[in-house]
């Protein structure tokens, strides 16, 4: 039994294959706002790739990109095949191709709702990159004077300031660190010389933090040196008062940053796939109504269209055994009783004949 089994007059086939025609050149446009999203998002990864380790990050991207390249094609297509669908006629020369369009249409959209959930699914990855890419950032800071790292100060100060945060996870990952180069070291100093002893890597460490993590807001001087020594400010306790830099650490502002534009762009892609698989059913609903008025013959009467000839069930048993039987095409058959044409041939007597030999009288 045919499911959702809808009837369509000539004149509701007409109108389906015009509302299709419109429908698929707004799915062009479509195509258009994924393959925009998608190079959207890839460009804002390219900004903040200087503090993100090498990692899939770029695969939600690349495939929105890639999906709405491949809609703007299939939609074109499918603008075309439903125009011609108004013409009974014209139908025929689309009638074989339609049922390998409507799959690969199938396929394509399943594609558009894996991309939207690729949006929700990105930010463990995001994260684990933006954790690594933070940490070798802020590592290399005072590395200003070394081909290939010494842009990262200016990095990671710009992302300080813009995004208004501090650290990886937050301040005090700058106390772990030497964030000030060794060439602004005055080495003739005993306080300096206490520091680097004082450390068995003989780092110079310090309680404070680049000046890109104050907050201007605050309306005290920022105290960016000595941030755990209250007697060396006035009227100062760390434990208490509530410290004039940011406290939020730069991945966390960074992920939430990222996690706001892809929850965007998955509910924009959700909505894409909703309005790709209304128009696909749609289509299947025309081919199987035009392929029905071309089998009854009147191409003015009334005809029957559905979403699948038989069951789900029917469906998927039917399609299970195809799968099933793909890899016995080349077997030999084993049936009793059948046997190869070829096999057990009786082997004819080339080297002997039957037939019987008489010898010539030899003449009187």
């Amino acid at each position: 039994m045919a499911v959702l089994k809808v009837k369509f007059t000539k004149t509701k086939r007409d109108k389906l294959a015009q509302i299709l025609w419109i429908l698929n050149w707004v799915s062009v446009v479509s195509g258009v706002i994924l393959f925009s999203l998608g190079l959207f998002l890839k460009i804002e990864l390219k900004k903040r790739s200087e503090v993100m380790a090498k990692g899939d990050i770029n695969s939600v991207p690349n495939m929105l990109i890639s999906v709405g390249v491949i809609a703007c094609i299939i939609n074109f297509l499918g603008g075309k095949i439903c125009y011609d669908c108004s013409d009974a006629n014209k139908f025929s020369r689309w009638k074989l191709v339609m049922l390998p369009y409507i799959v690969c249409t199938f396929c394509f959209t399943f594609c558009i709702l894996v991309g939207a959930l690729m949006c929700y699914t990105m930010r463990n990855e995001l994260e684990e990159s933006l954790y690594l890419g933070l940490r070798d950032a802020i590592k290399f800071y005072k590395d200003t004077d070394i081909p290939g790292r010494c842009f990262l100060k200016k990095t990671v100060d710009m992302l300080q300031i813009g995004f208004r945060c501090c650290g990886n996870n937050g301040f005090r990952d700058w106390f772990e660190i030497q964030w000030v180069s060794a060439r602004y070291l005055n080495m003739a100093s005993k306080e300096v010389l206490d520091r680097l002893k004082s450390n068995v890597d003989g780092k110079f460490l310090l309680d404070g933090v680049p000046f890109s993590c104050c907050n201007p807001s605050s309306p005290r001087p920022c105290i960016q040196y000595q941030l755990t020594n209250n007697s060396a400010h006035y009227n100062y306790d760390f434990l208490t008062e509530e410290l004039n830099i940011w406290m939020k650490g730069c991945r966390e502002a960074l992920l939430d940053y990222y996690t706001a534009i892809m929850r965007s762009i998955g509910i924009a892609a959700l909505f894409i796939w909703s309005f790709e698989l209304s128009v696909l059913i749609g289509v299947r609903y025309l081919q199987t109504a035009m392929k029905n008025v071309l089998l009854l013959g009147d191409l003015e009467g009334e005809s029957e269209g559905w979403l699948l000839e038989n069951s789900f069930v029917e469906t998927a048993k039917y399609n299970i055994n195809i799968i099933k039987n793909l890899g016995k095409a080349n077997q030999i058959s084993t049936v009793s009783g059948v046997n190869d044409p070829n096999v057990d041939v009786q082997n004819t007597n080339c080297g002997k004949s039957s037939i019987t030999t008489k010898t010539l009288p030899a003449a009187s």
